[in-house]
């Protein structure tokens, strides 16, 4: 009876991490195999388009994407940006951002393949740039806008500790003059001055925002967001891009003192920054753009009184690269910028994912490599575990030692369920049994494995993060298969594939750590007696199985974490088993079944004959 309890359990437990391996894995990562291929097909046919187009046609051509140094060569005058982690420019006419590159990320493991393309100028694939300016209200100053012809007056190439300076005089009797800045990392500064030469009062209105013109394919994800985030008076503010799907639909808009506003992707973000002690209006918009959507993400702060011969200053940022963790809490810390680690998307365990995180990084920066990193926060997840796993593993080999008994129960009490239950509750308490307290682990376990997945599908530390031998890549399933002959040969069996394949494309990405944590599964529960049920005994037996094959589509940080659990907890449960005085029944549940013995002895036998 108890023992069918805890087998509903761990098949309940066992559907729901199944359920959600479905959902939040395998979908997602067909749709953004489906997406990949449609990128690369119309990749594939733009060289040829943009061919037949020529530099005197750019406006009748618009609609065919140029190549990006195409787009950067036709765009205008531009003033290059040189850091330790980004390199690209910006462009002079209108002071835009539109051209950054990240230097420490590549498109592959290799790290000879592209840089990843952030920001992107006006006339490629999908424009994605950042602009600051001044806006009037019912006057018809001029003012700068993405056609003013900035004049540089001081620097040529914008690096840390060697700002630019740019001047433009409207005509009109306002100098605007703006200095851009940048640290060794992702932020920018702007730091914008005018100073108002005629005989008239102005008030004028600082601004930035943020556009993308069209969603890269691959960059839908069901258990991810992408799309708008920011915070507003502390609290995150994270509208997708399905959210404005429907044409007309009102711009989502909000106003804090202190936060910021952006458009973030899976690893990488752009977002303005407005001062943190000023109060802002914001606003998240969609508007047609082809037959795509143009996304902008803005603010503007309150008016600035100009009265003839003052000036005014204020100073904008825009973070523009890599969510690196430790990075965001640094401009969250020293610049004060309210919850900018919520760049990161935590999801809805940010409670158990924060932490999970915190222990790996740590882990990491002692040892210097993830894989070992994931081995040693399994040590210290089980050590904060121990008291509840030792307590379970306590109860099961308590129950384990009263199963004799508990058999001898159900032969004398066969027609009387209530007399068995009542001398089953009174041997249960005798004994100090919980036949449910077997469970806890297996629970604890579900949003434990849930958060450490969501840790390493979205934080950009694990992108690429090697282990040791063919493990190059933490937060990507292992690249070993049957096909390859588990890495023998040199090639990757691809995530998609056609036809019948498709379909039975899980049997063939089942490498090497699966195939271990496996095994370790399997070798765990020989350490328990044999189900005498043989229904019990067969779904047992598949668990290990199942697991094998689900969680080879799973990040091989995550299974190399469920391997070394395993083995510790067997540890673990051996020696409790050892210290209550229960068998342990490993070596005896190894041996072959007993119809593979027999048809072994007969062979024996017509040998000796």
């Amino acid at each position: 009876m108890n023992d069918n309890r805890n087998i509903i359990v761990a098949v309940g437990l066992s559907a729901l991490i199944l359920i959600g391996w479905q959902y939040f894995v395998a979908a997602p990562q067909w749709k953004a195999e489906q997406a990949r291929q449609a990128v690369l097909a119309q990749q594939q046919k733009k060289p040829q388009e943009s061919a037949t187009a020529t530099a005197a046609e750019p406006a009748a051509n618009a609609a065919v994407p140029l190549p990006r140094a195409e787009a950067l060569k036709r765009s205008g005058a531009r003033v290059a940006i040189r850091t330790p982690t980004v390199d690209g420019s910006f462009l002079l006419e209108g002071a835009r951002f539109d051209d950054l590159r990240l230097k420490k990320y590549h498109e592959t493991v290799d790290p000879k393949s592209p840089e990843i393309d952030l920001l992107a100028p006006t006339g490629s694939a999908y424009p994605f740039f950042a602009e600051f300016g001044w806006s009037s209200s019912g006057t018809k100053t001029a003012l700068p806008n993405d056609q003013t012809p900035w004049r540089i007056e001081s620097g040529t190439v914008l690096s840390p500790g060697k700002p630019v300076t740019l001047v433009w005089d409207n005509g009109q009797g306002l100098v605007f003059t703006r200095t851009i800045a940048v640290d060794d990392k992702y932020m920018f500064s702007v730091t914008d001055s005018v100073e108002n030469k005629s005989g008239a009062k102005a008030v004028l209105y600082p601004y930035a925002l943020v556009v993308r013109d069209g969603v890269p394919k691959h960059a839908i994800s069901s258990y991810l967001h992408e799309g708008f985030v920011g915070v507003a008076n502390d609290k995150l503010k994270d509208p997708t891009y399905d959210d404005f799907k429907k044409d007309g639909t009102p711009p989502d808009t909000f106003d804090s003192t202190g936060g910021w506003a952006g458009i973030t992707d899976k690893y990488w973000m752009a977002a303005v920054v407005p001062p943190q002690d000023e109060k802002f209006n914001g606003a998240f918009r969609a508007t047609p753009y082809g037959d795509t959507k143009s996304y902008q993400a803005n603010y503007s702060l309150a008016g600035r009184t100009l009265a003839p011969g003052q000036t005014v200053t204020v100073t904008q940022r825009l973070f523009a690269g890599a969510k690196v963790v430790d990075t965001l809490r640094a401009y969250e810390h020293n610049l004060g910028i309210q919850r900018f680690d919520l760049a990161v998307d935590w999801g809805w365990f940010i409670f158990f994912t924060q932490p999970l995180f915190w222990i790996l990084d740590r882990c990491n920066h002692y040892l210097g490599n993830f894989g070992l990193a994931i081995i040693l926060a399994t040590v210290v997840i089980r050590l904060l575990l121990f008291p509840l796993a030792n307590a379970s593993f306590k109860s099961m080999s308590r129950m384990k030692k009263v199963q004799p008994e508990l058999e001898r129960l159900k032969k004398a009490h066969a027609d009387d369920q209530a007399r068995l239950q009542q001398e089953t509750m009174a041997l249960f308490k005798r004994e100090k049994a919980n036949p449910m307290t077997g469970c806890l682990p297996m629970v604890v376990q579900i949003p434990i494995l849930f958060s450490l997945y969501k840790v390493m599908y979205v934080t950009i530390e694990m992108y690429h993060a090697p282990f040791y031998g063919w493990i190059k890549d933490l937060s990507a399933p292992d690249p070993t298969s049957f096909l390859n002959l588990f890495g023998l040969l040199p090639f990757t069996i691809p995530q998609s594939l056609p036809g019948i394949l498709g379909s039975v494309a899980f049997l063939l990405h089942v490498g090497v750590w699966p195939i271990v944590m496996g095994m370790t599964q399997w070798v765990q529960m020989k350490m328990n007696p044999a189900a005498t049920d043989p229904v019990q005994a067969r779904m047992f037996a598949l668990m290990p199985l199942i697991f094998t094959f689900m969680f080879a589509a799973f990040p091989s940080g995550l299974v190399i974490y469920y391997t070394w659990n395993n083995l510790l907890s067997m540890a673990q449960q051996g020696y409790m088993m050892k210290r209550e005085g229960v068998p342990i029944h490993l070596f005896e549940n190894l041996k072959p079944p007993a119809f593979v013995r027999r048809a072994f002895d007969r062979l024996k036998l017509q040998a000796g004959k």
